[in-house]
């Protein structure tokens, strides 16, 4: 595996094109069944509510700082439309049909549900997805045509070379998102990163972990705090691999995949860990690849016949739009690491024009590691006196429930209830939103959760509790069969009828 200079990346392109396209039916596939009680007319965020508070407060830039096509038509039908448009069009690009157009749709879609999605689709990983997403498009054949699928496998495929200059690109994403993931964790000052305990907490402190967490989370200290230490080997270190000669950046990037199995078999983290390994498959080349692959990817090798170089103006676009993202990439980096503001001038001009498309983002999970794992149990009730609870699908509730297993789906509800739980009610006006859609009996919110205690009308009065989980012991689940075990905390939210809010 002698280090080459003439690597080409034909099989690196199809492979990593159609795990975009498979990454994003995921995607909408899962915000699809949930969109209207998240943000269609009758559920927590209403997209039309935003759009008029946007148009009042921002004028006539709007559909440049807010670009969404929600803005032709925010009914609930074009919401689903844009969901399972996307997915359709997703699953073009997991063919390989049309994989350039479809592609541009999934990111103009995706771009239109997360400008107004609000805290709903506020996560790193769906601002990841559309970075992601924009390279892809870039990384797309300038031109493909595809002889009859009956015609078998002597069909030609005649398209541009794959682009080493989108190739780099992509891997200089990928460092970002691993550095800054490290970074941030000593950077914060958190302590439980410092003295390398912040692995003993993880595990089921966690928004959702696997059921693989709870016995995680029964290792000793002394191996969670070599855990800690490979986190940041992984996350600091292996990422300028990305740069180094063939041989070790080979290396880096199946210890990049690696990691983000382990991550993915402790937590549910939707399709993030799908993304990352994508990212990294661009750190392979043809050479590598067809020693792993199946027969039947190897031929797309074969199979592609390279007849032009494309045209000159896409060139010169592509080296302009690179341009662009590369120094906006260091900007984010810059600032993620220096204790002044590094945005100043055209700097400022260049980061506010890629920040509302998500061209560029900052990245840094779990920064400060919770130590505490706070739930919000949400009860209704009749009288006033007999208090029943909301059940969620997969956050915890029921003591003896297993951890899930949930990804790729991400439930975005129990999501937000995680980090509402870290906070108060006053810092989550959407809770709120959510306890007003609750007491009207709202049927897009309520299929929402796992169980309605009030199937025949809504309650009367609702309120919200904090409760501290921890994970049991192995004593502890032996007697009792419990995954958890729990405290009572206090109020969260006060004692309410429909009226109050």
């Amino acid at each position: 595996m002698s280090d080459r200079h003439n690597s080409t990346y034909n099989l690196t392109r199809w492979l990593f094109l159609r795990l975009i396209g498979l990454i994003y039916l995921l995607a909408f596939a899962s915000l699809g069944v949930q969109v209207l009680g998240l943000i269609g007319s009758r559920g927590i965020l209403p997209v039309a509510d935003m759009l008029d508070a946007v148009s009042m407060m921002i004028g006539p830039e709007q559909y440049w700082y807010f670009p969404t096509l929600t803005w032709i038509n925010c009914a609930d039908s074009f919401l689903e439309f844009l969901c399972w448009g996307g997915a359709f069009a997703a699953l073009l690009a997991t063919l390989g049909l049309v994989s350039g157009p479809a592609l541009a749709v999934c990111w103009l879609f995706y771009l239109s549900l997360v400008t107004v999605g609000g805290e709903f689709m506020s996560f790193q990983w769906d601002s990841l997805l559309l970075e992601t997403g924009f390279l892809a498009m870039l990384f797309s054949p300038g031109q493909q045509v595809l002889a009859p699928p009956w015609r078998g496998p002597s069909s030609i495929t005649r398209q541009s070379p794959p682009s080493k200059l989108v190739v780099w690109l992509v891997r200089l994403l990928l460092f970002r998102l691993m550095f800054m993931s490290g970074s941030c964790k000593l950077l914060s000052g958190d302590t439980s990163w410092r003295d390398l305990t912040a692995m003993a907490y993880h595990y089921w402190t966690q928004p959702l972990p696997t059921p693989v967490a709870w016995y995680a989370a029964q290792l000793p200290l002394w191996f969670q705090k070599l855990s800690t230490i490979g986190t940041f080997i992984v996350e600091l270190g292996i990422p300028f691999l990305i740069f180094a000669p063939r041989r070790a950046r080979i290396v880096g990037g199946c210890l990049l995949i690696g990691f983000q199995l382990t991550i993915a078999i402790t937590g549910n983290y939707t399709y993030f860990n799908l993304l990352a390994i994508a990212l990294c498959v661009v750190l392979f080349d043809d050479d590598f690849l067809q020693r792993i692959v199946p027969a039947f990817l190897r031929q797309q090798i074969n199979d592609v016949t390279t007849v032009y170089r494309g045209a000159t103006w896409r060139r010169v676009a592509l080296a302009a739009i690179a341009s662009l993202i590369v120094f906006a990439g260091v900007i984010e980096l810059a600032e993620s690491l220096l204790p002044i503001r590094a945005v100043r001038g055209l700097a400022a001009v260049v980061h506010g024009f890629v920040s509302p498309f998500h061209l560029v983002n900052g990245y840094g999970l779990f920064a400060v590691m919770t130590t505490s794992r706070p739930e919000i149990i949400v009860e209704g009730s009749r009288d006033g006196e007999t208090w029943l609870a909301y059940e969620f699908p997969y956050k915890p509730g029921n003591l003896k429930r297993p951890f899930p297993w949930v990804a790729p789906y991400q439930p975005r509800l129990d999501w937000q209830m995680w980090f509402a739980a870290l906070g108060t009610y006053r810092s989550n006006p959407w809770f709120v939103q959510f306890l007003h859609r609750l007491l009207e009996g709202s049927p897009d919110v309520l299929a929402l959760l796992e169980k309605n205690p009030f199937p025949d009308s809504p309650p009367k009065f609702i309120r919200a509790r904090v409760v501290n989980y921890y994970c049991s012991t192995w004593a502890e689940r032996r007697t009792s069969g419990n995954w958890w075990r729990c405290e009572p905390q206090g109020e969260y939210f006060p004692a309410v009828t429909l009226s109050h809010l």
